[in-house]
C-alpha cells in the first residue's frame, strides 16, 4: 500500500520525500516498481473484471452469493468468500430493497387523528 501510494503521488513529490515521510526506502520502492504483477493480484483482477460484469448484466441486482452461482455456471471456480472479499475491497453493493415503513406515508381513507395524512374524497 505505501508503494503504491508513493506511485500515484510521484508526479506531486520527489519520490525521497515520499518514501522518507513513509518509512521505506527508495530502493525499496523501485524494486517493488520493477517486479512483474503477481499470479494470484492478475486472477483477482480478472475476477473483479467478471463481478463488475455480471453486477452490470443484472442490473446491481445480484450480490455475492448469486454473482457466486452465476460465475459457477460459467465455469469460474471460485469461493463465495473470495467473491465477497473482493466486492468489498472493489465498493460493489447489490441494490437493498427499501425497509419497511420507510416509504411515503399511506393514504388513509378514513382519519380522526390530525396527524395522520387523509385523502381528499373518492
Amino acid at each position: 500500500m505505501r508503494f503504491r501510494f508513493i506511485e500515484d503521488r510521484r508526479a506531486d513529490y520527489p519520490v525521497t520525500i515520499l518514501c522518507d515521510v513513509l518509512g521505506v526506502s527508495p530502493a525499496g520502492y523501485y524494486a517493488w516498481r520493477s517486479r512483474p504483477e503477481s499470479e494470484r493480484s492478475a486472477a483477482n483482477r480478472e475476477l473483479v473484471e467478471d463481478i463488475r460484469r455480471v453486477h452490470r448484466d443484472t442490473c446491481g441486482r445480484y450480490g455475492s452469493p448469486r454473482i457466486h452461482v452465476e460465475l459457477k455456471a460459467q465455469g469460474r471456480g471460485v469461493s463465495r468468500g473470495r467473491i465477497e472479499r473482493l466486492m468489498r475491497h472493489h465498493g460493489i453493493r447489490a441494490i437493498m430493497a427499501r425497509p419497511a415503513g420507510c416509504g411515503p406515508p399511506t393514504a388513509a381513507t378514513t382519519s380522526r387523528s390530525p396527524r395522520t395524512y387523509s385523502s381528499g374524497d373518492l
